[in-house]
């Protein structure tokens, strides 16, 4: 079932859709960052585009959160800080790769910081996700991805989305080493983040589309979560890579605590 935007699991415990962000009272046409307190909360855009000078400037080891203005805000649907929430605007096409299944490419040039599309499906608590991908043979396909945003306060805030039965586009995107594509966890409604995909660099239309599964390319070492088994048992799990890239890894990225028994 297609959705272009992530939608609440079977159990129905977390509703992506539930507005508990208090809205700006900002009533210019669109927000200013001193002013609206949307965007003081966090990172912002620029003329449709994710500010990446800005994304990159780390505060410590830290990125600033991304805070779009929601539908209780009082400034109009073209403030300039709703974006994501806008939905696809670009012309994709999926189409069948040579070794890797099925993919996703632009039929029109993306400029670096452009949206490209959310990785849509359904939300699920961790003990519903760890449920699904044990429950999964070998040879299917999963994509279930697990998203860990480490606080300065050292605390771990977890987003597990499932698009095997609803989702969107962003379903078909491949793994990369060296992707094109990078995930940035957006907030819009409520804590609940949509995990949108931002252009890393200038792209050509009918250029295949791509992210790092682990999100290594735009964090620091160790952000990932690979570890937990000895190196050959992971291996056994593990499926091959087939990205290509110079710095390939042989092996997509996987989370083991998904694997792991009570």
């Amino acid at each position: 079932q297609y959705s272009p935007e992530s939608v609440a699991g079977a159990d129905g415990q977390i509703d992506p859709s539930e507005v508990t962000f208090p809205g700006c009272s900002c009533r210019s046409r669109s927000c200013l960052a001193p002013q609206c307190p949307c965007l003081r909360r966090g990172h912002n855009y620029s003329g449709q585009r994710l500010r990446l000078d800005q994304q990159q400037q780390h505060d410590g080891p830290f990125s600033r959160p991304v805070f779009e203005c929601n539908s209780l805000c009082g400034c109009g649907e073209g403030c300039q800080n709703r974006l994501v929430q806008r939905g696809l605007r670009l012309r994709l096409q999926v189409f069948r790769t040579h070794d890797k299944g099925w993919g996703v490419r632009a039929l029109e040039p993306v400029p670096r910081g452009g949206f490209v599309c959310e990785y849509a499906g359904e939300v699920l608590p961790f003990p519903e996700a760890q449920r699904r991908i044990q429950a999964q043979r070998p040879e299917e396909p999963n994509y279930i991805i697990a998203v860990r945003e480490h606080l300065h306060d050292g605390r771990v805030m977890e987003t597990f989305v499932d698009p095997t039965r609803v989702g969107n586009v962003g379903r078909f995107l491949n793994h990369s080493c060296e992707p094109n594509l990078f995930m940035v966890p957006v907030r819009v409604d409520s804590m609940v983040p949509r995990l949108a995909l931002f252009a890393a660099v200038d792209i050509s239309a009918g250029e295949e589309l791509s992210y790092d599964y682990s999100g290594r390319a735009h964090n620091l070492p160790g952000a990932s979560r690979e570890q937990g088994r000895p190196v050959e048992e992971e291996n056994s799990l593990r499926k091959p890579c087939y990205c290509g890239s110079r710095s390939c890894a042989s092996f997509l990225p996987w989370d083991s605590s998904l694997f792991s028994t009570p």
